[in-house]
């Protein structure tokens, strides 16, 4: 089936009276209109129980599967949300944004429902295979335009292509019809519990990056149902909402970890911001090693594939979010546009992260029988050399060796530390602070 024959006609005419006025923070009614809006255009995605957390956790434990989504992420529901809203003469004068991901791909989508032409900016790092995915969603109403080193390179270049066209800038979540479209994630789980004769549930949980999610999900249940308690989660490398509320406003990391790329946001949105300031929310952060522990459980246990983002909400059960047991949780998976390339970093951080591998630096003596006797000597009946890069030098006594060893658990590592202590060779542990060990990873 072609791309066009899966999408709804084209609304002839903007609704009118749905977009906030200027100055002023969305409410749940203007969810609620994105969800009629939406209702023929977007994916109903499932809300499936977890066995694996809800065992673990003693709750009743559900995942909101917006990897399920027609462009695999709740990035269509804004994207779609702010063009079909747009005026006539706005449309004539088409749209355009900087994206290197999901809202890139959301947007081609609406362009080609909607019959609106735009441009769609991405840095040169953005892979072939996501360029070619947003050629094929946006067909011949999107042009993509290859510019700069970085996001940001990108994102400079969209700006001054819509002051000097005239286009409307789509932005990926700072705007109140990109972020009540997002919110319609939440309409939807709601919804779907009424359909079980469900309660609404204890705790939401939601991935946070720019906040345009979050804002959206705030929006509509802090107005519907006050009592539901929302956890949104950051990457530990990545924390830009957590510092905007602690500053009073938005303020630039001065440094970013991007391994979540979906939600690895320097900078949130203004209002964004404004309306999750304006809410009780909790918010907590997972390390990027324990996300990729997530993304490889969801994987090889729920037959999920997520990607880092996807993953953010259910990794945070593991120890950031407190859940009773018998509680109802609801946990969103964002998106699941992973590149299977990642997957071996995805396992190196996850044994890492772990405890399960660790580096070293080794002087061995350059001698016959050297490696056999620290093999022998320091390592345990389950451990394993992962990796070994030695370079003989016929000029020294002795020649440094990187090392990884995997081990069976994190309790096994004092075991191997004072093997190696009582063995011959001398030995440097590599931290996770050296930038020897970003290398590594």
């Amino acid at each position: 089936m072609s791309l066009d024959a899966a999408r709804p006609p084209a609304p002839s005419t903007s609704p009118s009276g749905s977009l906030p006025r200027a100055g002023s923070l969305p409410r749940a009614a203007d969810v609620e209109e994105a969800a009629q809006r939406l209702a023929q255009v977007v994916t109903r995605t499932p809300l499936e129980t977890n066995p694996r957390w809800s065992a673990a956790l003693g709750a009743h434990v559900r995942v909101k599967r917006e990897d399920l989504q027609a462009v695999r992420s709740y990035k269509l529901r804004g994207a779609y949300n702010l063009v079909a809203q747009l005026s006539e003469d706005e449309r004539a004068r088409g749209v355009v944004t900087a994206s290197a991901g999901n809202h890139a791909q959301g947007l081609a989508y609406a362009c080609a429902a909607l019959r609106v032409q735009g441009r769609i900016y991405v840095p040169r790092t953005t892979p072939r295979q996501k360029r070619d995915r947003i050629a094929a969603l946006g067909q011949e109403f999107v042009e993509t335009i290859v510019l700069g080193d970085t996001y940001d390179d990108s994102a400079a270049a969209a700006t001054q292509d819509a002051a000097r066209s005239g286009a409307t800038l789509v932005p990926a979540f700072d705007d109140p019809r990109t972020l009540t479209g997002q919110g319609t994630v939440a309409v939807e789980v709601f919804e779907q519990l009424a359909e079980f004769d469900e309660d609404p549930p204890d705790v939401l949980v939601v991935p946070v990056g720019g906040g345009g999610l979050l804002a959206g999900v705030l929006t509509w249940v802090r107005e519907r149902h006050p009592q539901v308690r929302i956890v949104g989660v950051e990457p530990e490398g990545a924390p830009s909402m957590a510092a905007a509320l602690a500053a009073g406003h938005p303020v630039r990391l001065d440094t970013l970890d991007t391994f979540v790329d979906g939600a690895s946001v320097r900078r949130v949105g203004d209002v964004t911001h404004a309306v999750v300031a304006g809410h009780e929310v909790e918010l907590v952060t997972v390390p990027e090693g324990a996300i990729c522990v997530e993304m490889l459980a969801m994987y090889q246990t729920d037959g999920i594939i997520a990607e880092p983002a996807g993953a953010l909400a259910t990794a945070a059960l593991a120890e950031a979010v407190r859940v009773e047991p018998g509680q109802s949780v609801v946990c969103v998976v964002s998106g699941g546009n992973n590149d299977i390339s990642r997957y071996a970093e995805i396992i190196e951080r996850a044994l890492v992260h772990e405890g399960r591998k660790h580096y070293f630096l080794v002087e061995f003596p350059q001698e016959p029988g050297a490696l056999r006797r620290f093999l022998d000597e320091v390592l345990g009946p389950d451990d394993d050399i992962a990796l070994f890069e030695y370079v003989k030098r016929s000029n020294r006594e002795f020649g440094p060796a990187l090392v990884g060893i995997e081990i069976p658990g994190k309790d096994d590592l004092p075991g191997l530390l004072a093997r190696m202590e009582a063995a011959p060779p001398t030995f440097e542990r590599i931290s996770a602070a050296e930038p020897l060990y970003r290398y590594l990873l």
